[in-house]
């Protein structure tokens, strides 16, 4: 039947497998909250009216808030790697000192925007949350600020390793493909850190980035966390 073909089908079992985990769901929602950032902005900006706009910003602010409440308690998972990272003496001295400071400035990130939970959701309103986000903030960019670093690093790495490879050889082929393999990823993780630092440079007003830059480059950084995530999940 074509109903059990469609329900038993691998693409929907793949499906199924993405969204269990909360890092799918959290990058699909995470999407749609800065398109919905950049396309409001567009409308603005093509002099659109408030209704049009409105439901826009709604679904930015709540997707937002959604968001926020998936990731609580998140922090500890980074406090965690990063201790893995400092104990693992095999690791580059580079790659090991960058990954440490990306994982504490994520933990710290995730950390100061855990104590603005109950004011973002009313629960409780705090006079100190602005400031214990624009801390939040902070650390964002500090984490990101060492995973370009690291990647910067890692293709530099690759590009000597390369250097070295004999494609003669069956030995050389199967590495170059494996480099070819570590670049790509590379790659990617360094576009999307790329598009994320846009966020907390615009929010702390280091950068004066708009509300349209900021929203392309998030929905672009997150299509790429979408993809990330489902080839991990296949």
């Amino acid at each position: 039947m074509v109903a059990d073909a469609v329900i038993y089908h691998p693409t929907i079992t793949h499906y199924l497998k993405f969204v269990s985990t909360t890092v799918g769901r959290d990058k699909l929602l995470r999407t749609l909250q800065y398109f919905a950032r950049f396309y409001a902005w567009y409308l603005l900006r093509t002099n659109a009216t408030k209704t049009a706009i409105q439901p826009w910003e709604t679904m930015k602010k709540q997707f937002g808030l959604v968001r926020k409440v998936l990731r609580a308690g998140k922090n500890v998972e980074h406090f965690k790697a990063a201790a893995l990272a400092a104990d693992n003496k095999t690791m580059d001295p580079v790659l090991r000192y960058t990954a440490v400071g990306r994982q504490l400035g994520y933990a710290g990130y995730l950390s100061m925007d855990l104590l603005t939970l109950l004011d973002a959701t009313g629960i409780k309103k705090s006079p100190n949350a602005k400031r214990l986000q624009q801390e939040a903030y902070r650390f964002w960019a500090a984490g990101i600020t060492f995973s370009i670093v690291g990647q910067l690093y890692t293709l530099w790495q690759l590009k000597k390793r390369e250097e070295k490879v004999d494609r003669k050889e069956g030995e050389g082929v199967v590495e170059g493909k494996r480099i070819a393999k570590e670049r790509a990823a590379s790659r990617l993780q360094l576009t999307s850190d790329l598009c994320d630092i846009t966020v907390p440079l615009s929010a702390l007003a280091w950068v004066n980035f708009d509300d349209g830059i900021v929203g392309l480059a998030g929905t672009v950084s997150s299509l790429l966390g979408v993809y990330s995530q489902w080839n991990k999940t296949a």
